[in-house]
Protein backbone atom coordinates (compact mmCIF):
# COMPACT_ATOMS: atom_id res chain seq x y z
CA UNK A 1 0.00 0.00 0.00
CA UNK A 2 2.55 2.30 1.36
CA UNK A 3 4.65 1.67 -2.24
CA UNK A 4 1.20 2.15 -4.14
CA UNK A 5 1.65 5.57 -2.85
CA UNK A 6 5.05 6.59 -3.65
CA UNK A 7 4.98 5.34 -6.96
CA UNK A 8 1.64 7.90 -7.78
CA UNK A 9 3.56 10.46 -5.48
CA UNK A 10 6.49 10.12 -8.07
CA UNK A 11 4.38 9.61 -11.48
CA UNK A 12 4.32 12.99 -13.62
CA UNK A 13 2.51 11.58 -16.21
CA UNK A 14 -0.31 14.26 -17.26
CA UNK A 15 1.46 17.16 -15.81
CA UNK A 16 0.85 18.98 -19.13
CA UNK A 17 -2.92 19.13 -18.71
CA UNK A 18 -2.67 20.66 -14.96
CA UNK A 19 -0.61 23.34 -16.80
CA UNK A 20 -2.76 23.55 -19.66
CA UNK A 21 -5.94 23.92 -17.65
CA UNK A 22 -4.12 26.54 -15.15
CA UNK A 23 -3.02 28.39 -18.09
CA UNK A 24 -5.98 28.08 -20.26
CA UNK A 25 -7.93 31.51 -19.35
CA UNK A 26 -4.77 33.33 -19.82
CA UNK A 27 -3.84 32.00 -23.58
CA UNK A 28 -7.64 32.43 -24.38
CA UNK A 29 -7.72 35.79 -23.28
CA UNK A 30 -4.16 36.58 -24.98
CA UNK A 31 -5.71 35.30 -28.47
CA UNK A 32 -8.41 37.09 -28.07
CA UNK A 33 -6.14 40.22 -27.57
CA UNK A 34 -4.56 39.88 -30.43
CA UNK A 35 -7.38 38.97 -32.50
CA UNK A 36 -9.04 42.60 -31.34
CA UNK A 37 -5.70 44.54 -31.99
CA UNK A 38 -5.51 42.78 -35.63
CA UNK A 39 -9.54 43.40 -36.03
CA UNK A 40 -8.71 47.39 -34.57
CA UNK A 41 -5.62 47.81 -36.77
CA UNK A 42 -7.44 46.54 -40.00
CA UNK A 43 -10.45 48.69 -39.19
CA UNK A 44 -7.78 51.71 -38.81
CA UNK A 45 -6.30 50.99 -41.56
CA UNK A 46 -9.65 50.74 -44.18
CA UNK A 47 -9.92 54.30 -42.61
CA UNK A 48 -7.02 55.77 -42.60
CA UNK A 49 -6.39 54.53 -46.47
CA UNK A 50 -9.66 55.78 -47.26
CA UNK A 51 -9.47 59.31 -45.65
CA UNK A 52 -6.23 59.26 -47.74
CA UNK A 53 -7.78 58.75 -50.56
CA UNK A 54 -10.49 61.19 -50.49
CA UNK A 55 -7.88 63.33 -49.49
CA UNK A 56 -5.40 63.28 -52.42
CA UNK A 57 -8.56 63.38 -55.11
CA UNK A 58 -9.73 66.72 -53.81
CA UNK A 59 -5.81 68.39 -53.14
CA UNK A 60 -5.45 67.11 -56.95
CA UNK A 61 -8.32 69.98 -58.31
CA UNK A 62 -6.76 72.46 -55.95
CA UNK A 63 -4.79 74.42 -58.98
CA UNK A 64 -5.92 78.25 -57.41
CA UNK A 65 -9.06 78.17 -60.19
CA UNK A 66 -12.04 79.57 -59.06
CA UNK A 67 -14.33 76.44 -59.32
CA UNK A 68 -11.37 74.59 -57.24
CA UNK A 69 -13.14 73.76 -54.44
CA UNK A 70 -16.22 72.45 -56.73
CA UNK A 71 -14.21 70.38 -58.72
CA UNK A 72 -12.67 69.28 -55.77
CA UNK A 73 -15.79 68.15 -53.83
CA UNK A 74 -16.90 66.16 -56.93
CA UNK A 75 -13.84 64.82 -56.93
CA UNK A 76 -14.49 63.30 -53.43
CA UNK A 77 -18.00 62.39 -54.22
CA UNK A 78 -17.52 60.70 -56.88
CA UNK A 79 -13.79 58.93 -57.20
CA UNK A 80 -13.22 57.10 -54.43
CA UNK A 81 -15.32 54.56 -53.10
CA UNK A 82 -13.07 52.86 -50.29
CA UNK A 83 -14.64 50.11 -47.87
CA UNK A 84 -13.66 49.06 -44.30
CA UNK A 85 -14.56 45.68 -42.37
CA UNK A 86 -14.38 44.84 -38.86
CA UNK A 87 -16.58 47.62 -37.20
CA UNK A 88 -19.80 46.08 -35.30
CA UNK A 89 -21.98 47.71 -37.75
CA UNK A 90 -25.16 45.72 -37.87
CA UNK A 91 -24.97 45.41 -41.38
CA UNK A 92 -22.76 42.47 -42.26
CA UNK A 93 -19.98 42.68 -45.24
CA UNK A 94 -17.87 45.61 -45.39
CA UNK A 95 -18.98 49.18 -45.44
CA UNK A 96 -18.23 52.09 -47.28
CA UNK A 97 -16.64 55.34 -45.91
CA UNK A 98 -19.66 57.35 -47.56
CA UNK A 99 -22.49 55.34 -46.16
CA UNK A 100 -20.33 55.94 -42.89
CA UNK A 101 -19.88 59.99 -43.42
CA UNK A 102 -16.93 61.42 -44.70
CA UNK A 103 -16.38 65.38 -43.81
CA UNK A 104 -14.11 67.87 -45.32
CA UNK A 105 -12.88 71.66 -45.13
CA UNK A 106 -10.49 73.65 -47.16
CA UNK A 107 -7.43 75.17 -46.07
CA UNK A 108 -5.64 78.10 -47.33
CA UNK A 109 -2.08 77.55 -45.41
CA UNK A 110 -1.07 74.67 -43.01
CA UNK A 111 1.32 75.09 -39.88
CA UNK A 112 4.21 73.06 -38.56
CA UNK A 113 4.33 69.55 -37.85
CA UNK A 114 1.60 68.80 -35.17
CA UNK A 115 0.43 71.87 -34.38
CA UNK A 116 -3.21 72.48 -34.23
CA UNK A 117 -5.04 73.96 -37.68
CA UNK A 118 -6.01 77.51 -36.66
CA UNK A 119 -9.39 78.92 -37.79
CA UNK A 120 -7.94 81.54 -39.52
CA UNK A 121 -6.52 78.90 -42.09
CA UNK A 122 -10.25 77.75 -42.50
CA UNK A 123 -11.45 78.90 -45.80
CA UNK A 124 -15.09 79.51 -44.40
CA UNK A 125 -16.29 81.40 -47.74
CA UNK A 126 -15.18 78.63 -50.38
CA UNK A 127 -17.03 80.82 -53.73
CA UNK A 128 -15.27 83.80 -52.91
CA UNK A 129 -11.67 82.39 -51.88
CA UNK A 130 -12.02 79.36 -53.73
CA UNK A 131 -8.93 80.58 -55.53
CA UNK A 132 -7.18 80.24 -52.22
CA UNK A 133 -7.64 77.03 -51.15
CA UNK A 134 -4.46 75.04 -51.20
CA UNK A 135 -5.03 72.23 -48.79
CA UNK A 136 -8.62 69.67 -47.81
CA UNK A 137 -8.58 68.12 -44.75
CA UNK A 138 -10.95 65.09 -44.28
CA UNK A 139 -12.80 63.63 -41.63
CA UNK A 140 -14.00 60.08 -41.15
CA UNK A 141 -17.07 59.84 -38.79
CA UNK A 142 -15.84 57.43 -36.23
CA UNK A 143 -16.72 54.36 -36.58
CA UNK A 144 -18.04 52.17 -33.70
CA UNK A 145 -15.60 49.08 -32.41
CA UNK A 146 -16.65 45.82 -30.26
CA UNK A 147 -13.77 44.00 -28.77
CA UNK A 148 -14.29 40.33 -28.62
CA UNK A 149 -12.10 40.18 -24.98
CA UNK A 150 -14.54 40.22 -22.12
CA UNK A 151 -13.38 43.59 -20.90
CA UNK A 152 -16.08 43.47 -17.85
CA UNK A 153 -13.95 40.36 -16.13
CA UNK A 154 -11.44 43.21 -15.32
CA UNK A 155 -14.07 45.48 -14.25
CA UNK A 156 -17.77 45.82 -14.08
CA UNK A 157 -17.79 49.26 -15.30
CA UNK A 158 -15.36 48.47 -18.55
CA UNK A 159 -16.37 48.21 -21.40
CA UNK A 160 -15.01 47.20 -24.80
CA UNK A 161 -16.46 49.32 -27.25
CA UNK A 162 -15.21 52.46 -28.41
CA UNK A 163 -15.12 54.45 -31.92
CA UNK A 164 -12.17 54.59 -34.44
CA UNK A 165 -11.77 57.89 -36.30
CA UNK A 166 -9.38 58.61 -39.23
CA UNK A 167 -8.48 62.27 -40.55
CA UNK A 168 -5.83 63.29 -43.59
CA UNK A 169 -4.88 66.46 -44.77
CA UNK A 170 -3.23 66.94 -48.36
CA UNK A 171 -2.19 69.55 -50.72
CA UNK A 172 -1.51 69.94 -54.50
CA UNK A 173 1.36 71.43 -55.54
CA UNK A 174 2.87 72.86 -59.26
CA UNK A 175 6.34 73.05 -59.45
CA UNK A 176 8.08 74.56 -62.58
CA UNK A 177 11.97 72.96 -63.56
CA UNK A 178 14.60 74.80 -66.36
CA UNK A 179 12.88 77.82 -65.03
CA UNK A 180 14.38 81.52 -65.67
CA UNK A 181 14.37 83.17 -62.30
CA UNK A 182 12.09 86.57 -63.43
CA UNK A 183 8.54 87.15 -62.06
CA UNK A 184 5.82 89.57 -63.53
CA UNK A 185 3.20 91.29 -62.11
CA UNK A 186 0.14 89.62 -63.55
CA UNK A 187 -0.55 92.81 -66.23
CA UNK A 188 -4.74 91.76 -66.17
CA UNK A 189 -4.86 91.63 -62.68
CA UNK A 190 -6.76 94.82 -62.24
CA UNK A 191 -8.79 94.16 -65.06
CA UNK A 192 -9.96 91.34 -63.70
CA UNK A 193 -10.66 92.72 -59.79
CA UNK A 194 -12.70 95.03 -62.23
CA UNK A 195 -14.94 92.51 -64.04
CA UNK A 196 -13.19 92.53 -66.79
CA UNK A 197 -10.01 90.49 -68.85
CA UNK A 198 -8.56 87.89 -66.80
CA UNK A 199 -5.08 86.73 -67.79
CA UNK A 200 -6.96 83.02 -68.55
CA UNK A 201 -8.74 85.17 -71.08
CA UNK A 202 -5.96 86.55 -72.25
CA UNK A 203 -3.48 83.49 -72.49
CA UNK A 204 -6.45 81.53 -74.75
CA UNK A 205 -7.06 84.30 -77.28
CA UNK A 206 -4.99 85.12 -79.89
CA UNK A 207 -5.92 88.70 -80.59
CA UNK A 208 -4.83 89.36 -76.88
CA UNK A 209 -1.78 87.35 -77.13
CA UNK A 210 -0.19 89.41 -80.15
CA UNK A 211 -1.07 92.43 -78.00
CA UNK A 212 2.50 93.62 -76.97
CA UNK A 213 3.66 93.67 -73.49
CA UNK A 214 6.00 95.97 -71.87
CA UNK A 215 8.02 94.70 -69.10
CA UNK A 216 9.39 97.36 -66.91
CA UNK A 217 11.50 97.47 -64.53
CA UNK A 218 10.75 99.99 -62.24
CA UNK A 219 10.89 99.78 -58.39
CA UNK A 220 7.13 99.64 -57.76
CA UNK A 221 5.46 96.13 -58.23
CA UNK A 222 2.17 97.21 -60.31
CA UNK A 223 1.14 95.72 -63.93
CA UNK A 224 3.68 94.72 -66.18
CA UNK A 225 6.56 95.71 -63.87
CA UNK A 226 9.35 92.79 -63.43
CA UNK A 227 11.70 91.57 -61.13
CA UNK A 228 14.19 88.57 -60.02
CA UNK A 229 13.68 85.20 -58.08
CA UNK A 230 16.24 83.48 -55.95
CA UNK A 231 18.37 81.30 -58.27
CA UNK A 232 20.37 78.52 -56.53
CA UNK A 233 23.45 79.81 -58.73
CA UNK A 234 24.16 81.39 -55.76
CA UNK A 235 23.74 85.91 -55.18
CA UNK A 236 24.92 88.57 -57.11
CA UNK A 237 24.73 89.93 -60.27
CA UNK A 238 26.75 87.54 -62.40
CA UNK A 239 24.64 84.94 -61.25
CA UNK A 240 21.73 85.98 -62.26
CA UNK A 241 23.08 86.79 -65.27
CA UNK A 242 24.45 83.53 -66.02
CA UNK A 243 21.03 82.07 -64.77
CA UNK A 244 18.60 84.13 -67.27
CA UNK A 245 21.55 83.52 -70.33
CA UNK A 246 21.02 79.99 -69.62
CA UNK A 247 19.78 77.50 -72.03
CA UNK A 248 18.64 75.27 -69.56
CA UNK A 249 18.99 76.96 -65.65
CA UNK A 250 18.94 75.29 -62.72
CA UNK A 251 16.37 75.79 -61.29
CA UNK A 252 13.03 75.06 -59.91
CA UNK A 253 10.19 77.10 -58.35
CA UNK A 254 6.87 75.88 -56.49
CA UNK A 255 3.39 77.67 -57.22
CA UNK A 256 2.98 77.74 -53.60
CA UNK A 257 5.60 80.16 -53.08
CA UNK A 258 8.52 81.61 -54.20
CA UNK A 259 10.95 83.42 -53.31
CA UNK A 260 11.59 87.21 -54.66
CA UNK A 261 15.20 88.58 -54.89
CA UNK A 262 14.66 92.06 -56.60
CA UNK A 263 17.79 93.79 -58.11
CA UNK A 264 18.96 96.28 -60.35
CA UNK A 265 18.74 95.68 -63.99
CA UNK A 266 22.55 95.73 -64.27
CA UNK A 267 24.65 95.07 -67.22
CA UNK A 268 24.49 91.38 -66.24
CA UNK A 269 21.04 91.08 -66.75
CA UNK A 270 21.25 93.18 -70.00
CA UNK A 271 23.73 90.80 -71.31
CA UNK A 272 22.38 87.83 -69.87
CA UNK A 273 18.50 88.46 -72.17
CA UNK A 274 20.40 89.59 -74.78
CA UNK A 275 22.40 86.51 -75.09
CA UNK A 276 19.60 85.28 -77.01
CA UNK A 277 20.20 87.38 -80.16
CA UNK A 278 23.68 86.71 -79.77
CA UNK A 279 24.76 90.03 -78.13
CA UNK A 280 26.77 90.26 -75.38
CA UNK A 281 29.44 91.86 -73.77
CA UNK A 282 31.29 89.34 -71.82
CA UNK A 283 29.34 88.89 -69.00
CA UNK A 284 27.87 85.79 -69.46
CA UNK A 285 29.05 82.79 -69.78
CA UNK A 286 27.84 79.40 -72.34
CA UNK A 287 25.31 81.96 -73.93
CA UNK A 288 24.86 80.93 -77.83
CA UNK A 289 22.11 83.04 -79.54
CA UNK A 290 19.06 81.59 -80.52
CA UNK A 291 18.43 80.20 -84.07
CA UNK A 292 16.09 83.00 -85.60
CA UNK A 293 17.69 86.29 -84.15
CA UNK A 294 16.19 88.92 -86.68
CA UNK A 295 15.98 92.33 -85.78
CA UNK A 296 15.88 94.80 -88.20
CA UNK A 297 19.69 95.64 -88.27
CA UNK A 298 20.72 98.24 -90.43
CA UNK A 299 24.69 97.46 -89.78
CA UNK A 300 26.65 95.51 -87.89
CA UNK A 301 30.54 94.96 -86.95
CA UNK A 302 32.19 92.16 -85.78
CA UNK A 303 35.62 91.50 -84.05
CA UNK A 304 36.60 88.05 -83.21
CA UNK A 305 33.22 85.86 -84.11
CA UNK A 306 31.32 88.57 -81.89
CA UNK A 307 29.16 91.47 -82.00
CA UNK A 308 31.04 94.91 -81.38
CA UNK A 309 29.01 97.32 -82.40
CA UNK A 310 25.57 97.06 -83.70
CA UNK A 311 22.64 99.75 -85.76
CA UNK A 312 18.92 99.20 -85.69
CA UNK A 313 16.36 100.65 -88.12
CA UNK A 314 13.34 102.43 -85.98
CA UNK A 315 10.15 101.65 -87.77
CA UNK A 316 7.12 103.85 -87.99
CA UNK A 317 3.94 101.27 -88.21
CA UNK A 318 5.74 98.81 -89.82
CA UNK A 319 8.03 100.68 -92.26
CA UNK A 320 11.43 102.24 -92.44
CA UNK A 321 12.93 104.14 -95.36
CA UNK A 322 14.99 100.91 -96.57
CA UNK A 323 12.54 98.08 -95.75
CA UNK A 324 14.55 96.51 -93.05
CA UNK A 325 12.15 95.49 -89.98
CA UNK A 326 12.38 93.36 -86.95
CA UNK A 327 9.44 92.45 -85.29
CA UNK A 328 7.60 95.73 -84.93
CA UNK A 329 6.05 96.98 -82.16
CA UNK A 330 2.15 97.49 -81.71
CA UNK A 331 1.06 100.89 -82.68
CA UNK A 332 0.36 102.40 -79.63
CA UNK A 333 -0.12 101.26 -76.07
CA UNK A 334 -2.62 101.55 -73.90
CA UNK A 335 -3.29 105.37 -72.33
CA UNK A 336 -0.60 106.53 -74.79
CA UNK A 337 -1.27 108.22 -77.72
CA UNK A 338 -4.44 107.08 -79.55
CA UNK A 339 -4.64 104.11 -77.81
CA UNK A 340 -7.25 104.54 -74.91
CA UNK A 341 -6.63 103.10 -71.26
CA UNK A 342 -6.86 99.55 -70.79
CA UNK A 343 -8.66 100.34 -67.23
CA UNK A 344 -9.63 104.20 -66.97
CA UNK A 345 -9.34 103.71 -63.12
CA UNK A 346 -6.02 102.47 -63.17
CA UNK A 347 -3.31 104.89 -65.08
CA UNK A 348 -0.51 103.13 -63.60
CA UNK A 349 -1.48 100.69 -66.22
CA UNK A 350 -0.48 103.10 -68.72
CA UNK A 351 1.84 102.09 -71.48
CA UNK A 352 2.50 98.41 -70.35
CA UNK A 353 0.23 96.72 -73.07
CA UNK A 354 -0.48 97.41 -76.65
CA UNK A 355 -3.27 97.33 -79.08
CA UNK A 356 -2.21 94.46 -80.72
CA UNK A 357 -1.71 96.00 -84.13
CA UNK A 358 1.62 95.37 -85.64
CA UNK A 359 1.35 94.74 -89.06
CA UNK A 360 2.11 91.10 -90.03
CA UNK A 361 1.82 91.81 -93.31
CA UNK A 362 3.78 94.55 -93.59
CA UNK A 363 6.92 92.37 -91.98
CA UNK A 364 6.57 89.45 -94.00
CA UNK A 365 6.95 91.66 -96.85
CA UNK A 366 9.63 92.98 -96.15
CA UNK A 367 12.04 90.01 -94.44
CA UNK A 368 11.00 87.40 -96.60
CA UNK A 369 12.16 88.23 -100.43
CA UNK A 370 12.25 85.32 -103.19
CA UNK A 371 15.54 83.97 -103.20
CA UNK A 372 17.79 86.03 -105.98
CA UNK A 373 14.78 88.20 -106.23
CA UNK A 374 15.23 92.04 -104.57
CA UNK A 375 11.81 93.45 -105.08
CA UNK A 376 9.81 90.75 -105.14
CA UNK A 377 8.23 88.76 -101.86
CA UNK A 378 7.10 85.83 -100.87
CA UNK A 379 3.38 85.20 -100.54
CA UNK A 380 2.07 85.18 -97.18
CA UNK A 381 1.66 81.82 -95.32
CA UNK A 382 -1.59 79.76 -96.17
CA UNK A 383 -3.29 76.98 -94.51
CA UNK A 384 -2.32 77.95 -90.96
CA UNK A 385 -4.81 79.10 -88.23
CA UNK A 386 -3.82 82.52 -88.94
CA UNK A 387 -3.83 86.22 -91.07
CA UNK A 388 -2.27 89.10 -91.76
CA UNK A 389 -4.37 91.29 -90.69
CA UNK A 390 -7.58 91.25 -89.20
CA UNK A 391 -9.30 89.73 -86.04
CA UNK A 392 -7.08 86.64 -86.44
CA UNK A 393 -3.67 88.54 -87.29
CA UNK A 394 -0.87 85.98 -85.88
CA UNK A 395 1.36 86.77 -82.99
CA UNK A 396 4.98 87.51 -83.58
CA UNK A 397 5.76 84.26 -81.88
CA UNK A 398 3.58 82.77 -84.67
CA UNK A 399 5.40 84.34 -87.23
CA UNK A 400 8.72 83.40 -85.63
CA UNK A 401 8.17 79.83 -85.25
CA UNK A 402 7.01 79.37 -88.79
CA UNK A 403 10.04 80.70 -90.21
CA UNK A 404 11.85 78.26 -87.59
CA UNK A 405 9.69 75.69 -88.77
CA UNK A 406 9.97 76.06 -92.69
CA UNK A 407 13.88 76.48 -93.23
CA UNK A 408 12.96 80.54 -93.96
CA UNK A 409 15.64 82.08 -91.35
CA UNK A 410 17.98 82.78 -93.99
CA UNK A 411 14.92 84.96 -96.35
CA UNK A 412 16.63 88.22 -97.10
CA UNK A 413 15.16 91.34 -96.52
CA UNK A 414 15.53 94.45 -98.83
CA UNK A 415 18.60 95.41 -97.68
CA UNK A 416 20.13 92.25 -97.02
CA UNK A 417 19.60 91.72 -93.31
CA UNK A 418 18.49 87.97 -92.61
CA UNK A 419 17.61 85.81 -89.25
CA UNK A 420 20.81 83.74 -89.28
CA UNK A 421 22.90 84.68 -86.13
CA UNK A 422 25.06 87.43 -86.48
CA UNK A 423 29.01 87.25 -87.14
CA UNK A 424 29.39 83.52 -87.96
CA UNK A 425 27.85 82.92 -84.40
CA UNK A 426 27.05 78.97 -84.40
CA UNK A 427 23.28 78.07 -83.77
CA UNK A 428 21.15 76.04 -81.49
CA UNK A 429 18.71 73.32 -81.56
CA UNK A 430 15.86 74.44 -79.26
CA UNK A 431 13.76 76.62 -81.05
CA UNK A 432 12.20 78.51 -78.36
CA UNK A 433 15.83 80.31 -77.38
CA UNK A 434 13.64 83.82 -77.13
CA UNK A 435 11.48 82.55 -74.96
CA UNK A 436 11.44 84.11 -71.31
CA UNK A 437 9.77 81.88 -68.81
CA UNK A 438 8.60 83.34 -65.69
CA UNK A 439 6.22 83.40 -62.29
CA UNK A 440 3.03 85.35 -62.74
CA UNK A 441 2.16 86.88 -59.50
CA UNK A 442 -0.85 88.94 -58.43
CA UNK A 443 1.58 91.80 -57.04
CA UNK A 444 -1.68 93.58 -55.72
CA UNK A 445 -2.09 90.59 -53.26
CA UNK A 446 0.88 90.64 -52.33
CA UNK A 447 3.14 92.28 -50.33
CA UNK A 448 6.20 92.42 -51.91
CA UNK A 449 8.90 94.47 -49.87
CA UNK A 450 12.40 93.83 -50.88
CA UNK A 451 12.96 89.61 -50.05
CA UNK A 452 9.96 88.40 -50.09
CA UNK A 453 9.45 84.28 -49.35
CA UNK A 454 6.49 82.14 -49.93
CA UNK A 455 4.50 84.55 -52.40
CA UNK A 456 2.01 82.35 -53.85
CA UNK A 457 2.34 81.89 -58.02
CA UNK A 458 -0.84 82.35 -59.63
CA UNK A 459 0.30 81.02 -63.08
CA UNK A 460 3.61 80.36 -64.89
CA UNK A 461 4.37 81.82 -68.19
CA UNK A 462 5.87 82.03 -71.17
CA UNK A 463 6.86 85.43 -72.89
CA UNK A 464 7.97 85.72 -76.47
CA UNK A 465 11.06 88.09 -76.40
CA UNK A 466 10.35 90.56 -80.06
CA UNK A 467 13.30 92.81 -79.95
CA UNK A 468 16.69 92.92 -77.86
CA UNK A 469 16.79 95.31 -74.90
CA UNK A 470 18.31 98.63 -75.46
CA UNK A 471 18.10 99.58 -71.67
CA UNK A 472 17.49 97.03 -69.83
CA UNK A 473 14.53 98.85 -68.28
CA UNK A 474 12.06 97.50 -70.51
CA UNK A 475 11.26 94.32 -72.08
CA UNK A 476 9.20 94.16 -75.32
CA UNK A 477 7.26 90.23 -75.09
CA UNK A 478 4.24 88.88 -76.60
CA UNK A 479 2.57 86.13 -74.11
CA UNK A 480 2.75 82.86 -75.13
CA UNK A 481 1.28 80.60 -72.89
CA UNK A 482 0.44 80.02 -68.78
CA UNK A 483 0.14 76.74 -66.82
CA UNK A 484 -3.35 75.39 -65.84
CA UNK A 485 -6.64 76.84 -66.76
CA UNK A 486 -6.33 78.78 -70.01
CA UNK A 487 -3.05 76.89 -70.79
CA UNK A 488 -2.26 75.80 -73.77
CA UNK A 489 -0.47 72.94 -72.54
CA UNK A 490 2.58 73.87 -74.32
CA UNK A 491 4.61 74.35 -70.60
CA UNK A 492 3.78 70.76 -69.59
CA UNK A 493 7.37 69.47 -70.28
CA UNK A 494 8.28 72.18 -67.56
CA UNK A 495 5.71 70.92 -64.93
CA UNK A 496 5.52 68.76 -62.01
CA UNK A 497 2.49 68.55 -60.32
CA UNK A 498 1.53 66.73 -56.99
CA UNK A 499 -1.25 66.09 -54.28
CA UNK A 500 0.75 64.87 -51.77
CA UNK A 501 -0.39 63.83 -48.05
CA UNK A 502 0.82 66.21 -44.98
CA UNK A 503 -1.31 64.42 -42.41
Amino acid sequence: MLGTIRRFWRDQRGIALILVSVMLPAIIGFSLLVIDMSRLNNLHFDLQKGADAFALAGAAELDGQSDSIVRADRAIATLVSNQYNFSDSTTPGPQTLAAAGVTRRYLNNLPADNAAIPASYVITDEVTNAKTARYVQINVTPIGFAAIFPVSFLSSSATGNFDVAATAVAGFNTSVCDYTPVFICNPYEKTEAAGGLTLEQAASDRSQRRKQLILRGDDFYGPGNFSFLATPLGPGANALGDALASVKPASCYTQNGVTTKPGQNSGQVLDGLNARFGLTSGYVTSAPPAQNVRMGVQSVTCKSGAVKSITFNTTTNGTTTNGTVGLNRDDCYYGIGSCTPLDPANPSQAGTLGNGEWHADRYWTANHLVPGSTTTSRPFPTGVPWTSTGTNEATRYEIYRYEVDNGLIGDKSTSGDTGLPLCSMGSIAPPDRRILYGAIIDCGKVSLNGKTTNAPVRAFGSFFITEPIKDGKQIYVELVDITGKGGRGTLDNFLRDKAQLYR
